[in-house]
């Protein structure tokens, strides 16, 4: 039995500007996902929109979202 697992996280209240600059600071580090993980990083708006999906392995996932939102965090630090 194969079990998907889809998140979805929204950071909103930013200006377009910071959500674009977050939006492209993470883009070089959107290649190379294991197998069965993706994801999707949109921005509307003020918001940056992070579509994660995962089948089986939700450890794999749970540590690529942690991983994911400290790199936010530091894009956010910096930018400020």
């Amino acid at each position: 039995m194969s079990l998907t697992c889809q998140v979805k996280i929204t950071l909103d209240n930013l200006s377009k500007e910071k959500a674009q600059t977050v939006k492209r600071a993470l883009d070089p580090d959107n290649v190379n996902f294991p197998e069965g993980l993706k994801l999707v990083v949109k921005n509307v708006d003020n918001k940056v929109v992070f579509n994660f999906e995962n089948e089986d392995n939700m450890k794999k996932m749970i540590s690529t979202i942690d991983e994911v939102l400290a790199h936010v965090q530091v894009a956010l630090k910096v930018i400020e």
